[in-house]
């Protein structure tokens, strides 16, 4: 991927922030910024707060301390301002079964206060880059699991947030499903929407990111392009060796 202009303004500005669940710190003091029109790779291990790191974003869980803003809106003192330019797909597809997937989508058009008619515009655009037209009158129960990812991809696109965050977007999906979800969201960065993913399959960062972070112990320890990651590792290191160096145990071997 090109770079981003690191002048670029943030799309994405975290200071600070924490969350803990009971003894345990998930996130801890996080600093991140996500530059507007970019595709950000957040990767660590299981554990490494990514999740909660992107539910905080998304107000879906109240952080203990630190800001958040998106696009210049504080999103703590105006959580709703925050909302209508972000979307965020979480790792398991959440749809309303009894729902055809165009019913679906105009449900959620309608709960964004999406105009009638653009909603069905977007609707059928989105159905149609995701190989789902023909299967718009069929309930979502009977999907199968890529057919449910992309639904929902279409539910998380149909207000065209400015910020879309997603968990684990590819992971279960077959090939053919997975190059339909990655050739439309570098469209939609090629339209100016920005993105953050998380992933295990480092392949997907290496190809798609313009900016990668890691993350062990609810920490920022790494940021930068692939070639900068890789630079600090040293000459002929992968990716896989970069996140490998940087979130094992020296002493024991273990994941942190």
């Amino acid at each position: 991927m090109n770079d981003v202009s690191a002048v670029n303004p943030a799309a994405l500005s975290l200071r600070g922030l924490t969350k803990s669940f009971g003894d345990k710190r998930a996130v801890d003091r996080l600093d991140l910024d996500v530059r507007a029109g970019e595709l950000y790779a957040l990767l660590g291990p299981n554990g490494a707060g990514k999740t909660t790191t992107l539910r905080m974003v998304a107000g879906l869980l109240q952080p203990d301390a630190g800001e958040i803003s998106i696009y210049g809106v504080n999103a703590r003192a105006a959580p709703k301002s925050a909302k209508r330019i972000t979307a965020w797909l979480p790792d398991e597809p959440m749809l309303y079964d009894k729902l055809t997937a165009w019913e679906y989508l105009e449900f959620v058009a309608g709960l964004w206060g999406v105009p009638t008619k653009v909603a069905k515009t977007r609707a059928q655009e989105l159905l149609e880059m995701l190989d789902l037209w023909q299967h718009k009158d069929e309930r979502c129960e009977g999907f199968s699991r890529g057919m449910k990812q992309k639904a929902a991809l279409a539910g998380a696109l149909i207000h065209e947030p400015k910020l879309l965050m997603l968990d684990e977007p590819l992971t279960g999906l077959d090939a053919a499903i997975a190059r339909q979800v990655k050739d439309l969201l570098q469209q939609r960065v090629r339209d100016g929407a920005t993105i953050i993913l998380t992933t295990h399959i480092l392949d997907v960062a290496e190809r798609m990111a313009h900016r990668i972070g890691i993350i062990r112990g609810g920490v920022l320890v790494a940021e930068g392009t692939l070639a900068e990651l890789q630079a600090r590792a040293g000459a002929g290191h992968t990716l896989e060796d970069v996140f490998l160096q940087l979130t094992t145990d020296a002493t024991t071997g273990q994941k942190a």
